[in-house]
Parts: structure tokens; sequence; C-alpha cells
């Protein structure tokens, strides 16, 4: 018996691919998005969610597009006759630049994806939950950035910011129908994404290849680098009926790299 529906954006790769793969093992009908260009990708990870005895389907959109995050919600719920738990996960970076050099169109480009696809997945997703009169839980991907900004990544960290308060006003506005609204804040996870930060930083500071992976393993209590596991982790309680009086939270899964 299915626990409901869940729909993951940039769930081809990564911690989207780990929290989509994870809510299938929990008994949910898994429905993944990412963009066309990693459309391959994206189908592999529907046939490991239906080789797990789960419904799945396979949605290409752009997040920051309103009428292709509408379409897509809509979409979904007329495939899985409803949506329960909707995980805006995708989201972009931008290479390391400081303030002064950072451009205007750069800093755009980050925020459409990683502030206006939220608030589209967010709004669409509440209204489809509203409709449905069940209740539900939205979930959205912030960062330890967005707690405590990093120099050189400006749009990024203010793009993860925005998720927080995006997350408090959904809370608030959602909650009188059951909904509760909530967002991971990862640290240090070991993915392409942290590989790009790392990248990024020596490049434009002069640290050596590998010396920002290597700093905030080290500046961990725990002295590791996360998995996108261990953001999966997290997800599957604040996705299950049992996180019932959490929302409105940003919650850090970092390691120890500061204590919130």
């Amino acid at each position: 018996m299915s626990k409901g529906t869940a729909l993951v954006t940039g769930a081809a790769q990564g911690i989207g691919k780990a929290i989509a793969l994870r809510l299938a093992d929990d008994g949910f009908n898994v429905a993944v998005n990412d963009i066309p260009a990693n459309a391959e990708k994206l189908l592999e990870v529907v046939k490991e969610i239906k080789a797990k005895g789960r419904a799945s389907s396979e949605h290409l959109a752009d997040v920051s597009v309103e009428e292709q995050v509408k379409s897509m919600v809509a979409e979904v719920a007329r495939v899985h006759d409803g949506i329960d738990v909707m995980v805006a996960n995708a989201g972009v970076t931008h290479k390391w630049a400081t303030l002064a050099d950072l451009s205007v169109d750069e800093w755009d480009r980050v925020m459409t994806i990683n502030g206006r696809g939220p608030f589209l997945c967010y709004k669409y997703a509440g209204m489809q939950m509203v409709g449905q009169g069940r209740g539900g839980r939205i979930i959205g991907a912030s960062s330890v950035v967005g707690k405590q900004g990093s120099a050189g990544f400006a749009a990024y960290t203010a793009s993860k910011c925005a998720v927080r308060g995006l997350t408090q006003v959904a809370a608030v506005e959602f909650g009188s129908h059951g909904i509760t609204v909530n967002a991971y804040a990862p640290g240090p996870i070991d993915t392409d994404l942290l590989a790009d930060f790392d990248a990024s930083t020596a490049k434009g500071t002069g640290m050596a290849p590998g010396g920002l992976k290597e700093g905030a393993k080290q500046a961990t209590a725990l002295k590791r680098l996360g998995t996108p596991t261990d953001i999966a982790n997290l997800v599957s309680f604040i996705a299950s009926k049992e996180s019932g009086f959490i929302t409105g939270q940003s919650l850090s899964v970092n390691g120890g790299l500061f204590f919130d």
C-alpha cells in the first residue's frame, strides 16, 4: 500500500536522486523532475524506483518557469491521484566571485532558479494540497550558507537565505490546512556540487585544489563530509506523519560545522 505521492525536483543525480530513492523505500510513489538535458539520467531514476515496487513518472521542466511548474504539478496530480510531498530540491551555483566581480546576469540566473523555483514549487504544490484537503509536506533546499554566508558565493548564499524565509511564510500560510513546510540545510556534502565549489574556489583564490573540501571536512565536529544519504535520511523523517509538529524550520545537516 502506498503512503501517497512525492514529487522531487532536480532528481536526476546527487541529493535529489538520493531523496527520491529513499522516499520510494519509505513507501511513496515518486514522481521525479529535472531539466531536459538530464532526461536520460532521470529515466534511470524512474527505473530504479519502479524496481523497488513503487509507481514513478518522469517530468521534464524548468522549475523557474511558472507555466512549466504549474503544468508539472497538475500532471503529477493527475497521474498519481494527488501530491502528498513536494521536495523542491533543484538548484544551481555559480563560479567563485567577489561582490565587485559578480555580474548582474549571474546574480539573476542563480536567484531565478534557486529563489523563484522553490517559490513556484511551494505555490502550486501548496494549492494542490489545499484543494485535496488531506494535508501534506512541502520541503525545500536551503544550505549551510543560507545560515552563514560564504565569501565568493553571494548569489548562492542569498538564494538559500531566500528559501529559509519562503519556508517560514509558507508554513504560516498553509499550516491551517495540515500542511507542514520545512527545509534542509546541508553542510559539506560529497557531491558534484561540492566539487564545483572546490574547483571554483581554487581558481578564484589560489587555494590548492581539494583545499575547500578538506578544510570543510576538518571544520566539522565529525571530521567527515556528508553524503546524499545523510540528507535523504532527514527528508525521510520530515516527509513522514511522525514529523507533524515540525514546521517553518530549516534543519541543519552539517556534521557539526556550526551549531544553531
